[in-house]
């Protein structure tokens, strides 16, 4: 080998993919994403709406005109009246509110309760694995609808009691995601080290095996925000989720779904699309997220 060859200068080792710049990357094909960026628009549309929409809008979401009842579209009701001659356009900006509240904290118990129950069961394994997914495939023979009108109806109707039954059947779906991925990581090296080094199991399930499975929790999480959204309209549609006096879109839908029969479709159309538009955007995300951590 010539001299000059010798005295050349190595190349350059590659840039280490540390977590911070692995976080980095994704966010920015995040941004580049189409779906997950008209998604996040129409989420936080929604979710401006309901934090400022109580002061925007052109009517108080309770007010009657008895005067103007079931008035179409026009300039002065963009979306028309109801039967009692409230503002339809006002009722769909502030009621947004409580689904926005109830679907988020219902999916965010069941992330959690699914979470420590995948860690659980797919780390232990043996008996108790046998057992808690015994159970679980017990309760999700069950409809989430079915099982949810059971509970609130022997409980009553709240938007607490709503959460913890949603949350609580989420958990379950979410626990066998959660599961799933933990079994691809317990046998690898970095958790027979942690072993070795006598660390105790809840060390080993929360610091070193949860930061690597984060992403299918965050699709999971994902996807059944957009499931909860659905279950949340499905239960106030039928009298089980939230209550009146609220302008919630699913019972608002309860109300006046009788007079589309009489060609009153305002009364009913501005709600459904609401949610239509709510769930397309999580869906939206969603897949915005799986395509960038499966790329």
């Amino acid at each position: 080998m010539s001299a000059h060859a010798a005295d050349s200068p190595a190349a350059p080792a590659p840039a280490m993919e540390t977590p911070k710049r692995i976080w980095r990357e994704r966010s920015a094909m995040l941004l580049r994403s189409a779906p997950f960026v008209v998604g996040m628009l129409i989420l936080i549309f929604w979710v401006l709406m309901a934090i400022i929409g109580p002061w925007i809008v052109p009517y108080g979401a309770d007010d009657t005109d008895l005067l103007n009842t079931l008035t179409p579209p026009a300039a002065d009701h963009w979306f028309g009246t109801d039967q009692f001659g409230r503002d339809v356009f006002s009722r769909v900006i502030v009621g947004s509110r409580d689904i926005l509240i109830v679907a988020p904290l219902a999916t965010l118990l069941g992330t959690l309760v699914g979470t420590v129950l995948g860690l659980v069961t797919g780390y232990a394994r043996g008996l108790t694995d046998d057992v808690v997914s015994r159970i679980v495939e017990a309760f999700l023979a069950l409809p989430l609808l079915i099982l949810a009108m059971l509970v609130i109806t022997a409980l009553g109707a709240s938007n607490a009691t709503v959460i913890i039954v949603i949350g609580l059947s989420f958990g379950l779906v979410v626990g066998r995601t959660v599961r799933a991925a933990v079994l691809g990581e317990r046998d690898l090296d970095y958790v027979a080290a942690a072993n070795l080094r006598g660390e105790r199991p809840a060390y080993i399930l929360f610091v070193e095996i949860l930061p690597n499975i984060l992403p299918p929790i965050l699709v999971e999480t994902t996807v059944r925000l957009g499931y909860a959204i659905f279950t949340v309209a499905s239960l106030s549609f039928l009298g089980l989720g939230i209550q009146p006096p609220s302008p919630d879109w699913g019972l608002s839908i309860s109300q006046n779904y009788g007079l589309i029969g009489g060609g009153f479709w305002w009364t009913v159309l501005f709600y459904a699309l609401a949610i239509g538009s709510l769930v397309v955007g999580v869906n939206l995300t969603a897949d915005g997220v799986q395509s960038v951590i499966d790329a």
